[in-house]
């Protein structure tokens, strides 16, 4: 039977399936959090000491001070699971209130920005900012992973060596695969590297490992195919970042980095690079400006 309605006619048909949300209606977790908040003020400010003997008399609190760093719940995972080996901020503080405090401190500057929140005066203006921080954080994510992408083609600028970015190389049967950087260039690419930073998880994790085995998959023998992985959405994604290794231990991939150790990285592309025939012009042959 043929539709009774034309394709715009049932585009207009469709419903809204989600209520309208008001984004100031008070909902049981923001009274909690504003509840804190108000803690918070009472006793501010803080030093080192004082927000410790908070935290430890405040445990199923403590996690708002990830929303005053700006995580996201995510985030405050990854961090807690990277320097705590728990996603727990419960946890942690429960056993440890001044390792939690001292080493958020130390990593994020926790007290200082308490503080400066705490006597700050908010516009309009900050309270639609502070609502568009998923927008805010999703291109700050894609900052991340560009900021990768940056620091291995500046590798390559440095040693001299030619490349292309963003690209897809040529490998055996003249099929192709994806990455990052290719040197000399895509159609002929000697060495071909995927760069894939990430501080928040979801399917481009898994998305990324598909593309380095494809890479894996077309490499000819005469090809240097590595990776260079760093962010804390790897932490949440072990399974993954598990494949990639493999594809290392195997031999099906020729190297994996990270941002920590980029100085092997640009010791084995420039070693590959004399080992094909290109002149590679380390820092002391880097001409001076004057």
């Amino acid at each position: 039977m043929s539709a009774s309605l034309t394709f715009d006619e049932y585009l207009t048909s469709l419903s809204k399936l989600s209520a309208d949300i008001d984004p100031v209606a008070e909902t049981v977790e923001a009274s909690d959090i504003k509840s804190v908040a108000l803690d918070l003020e009472a006793w501010a400010p803080f030093t080192t000491d004082s927000l410790i003997w908070w935290v430890a008399n405040n445990r199923d609190a403590a996690y708002v001070l990830g929303l005053v760093l700006g995580m996201s719940q995510e985030r405050l995972r990854n961090e807690m699971r990277r320097l705590f080996g728990t996603t727990s901020v419960e946890r942690v503080v429960r056993s440890d209130p001044d390792g939690f405090v001292s080493r958020f401190d130390r990593e994020f500057r926790v007290v200082e920005l308490l503080n400066a929140q705490l006597t700050r005066t908010y516009t309009f203006g900050d309270v639609l900012a502070a609502r568009a921080g998923g927008r805010v954080r999703a291109n700050a994510a894609a900052a991340s992973g560009r900021s990768v992408e940056d620091e291995i083609e500046n590798i390559a600028v440095e040693l001299g060596l030619p490349c292309e970015t963003r690209t897809r190389f040529v490998g055996k049967h003249g099929l192709t695969a994806p990455c990052d950087l290719a040197i000399p260039a895509g159609s002929d690419a000697v060495i071909a590297v995927a760069a894939k930073g990430f501080d928040s998880t979801g399917s481009k994790l898994t998305d990324a490992v598909r593309e380095i085995q494809e890479m894996a998959e077309v490499r000819l023998p005469r090809q240097f195919i590595c990776a260079v992985i760093d962010g804390m959405g790897w932490q949440s994604r072990k399974a993954d970042l598990k494949r990639l290794w493999d594809l290392w231990d195997s031999d099906a991939i020729d190297g994996l980095y990270t941002l920590s150790n980029l100085d092997v990285f640009r010791t084995d592309i420039a070693q590959q690079a004399r080992l094909r025939g290109f002149i590679v012009t380390e820092p002391s042959e880097q001409p001076v400006n004057r």
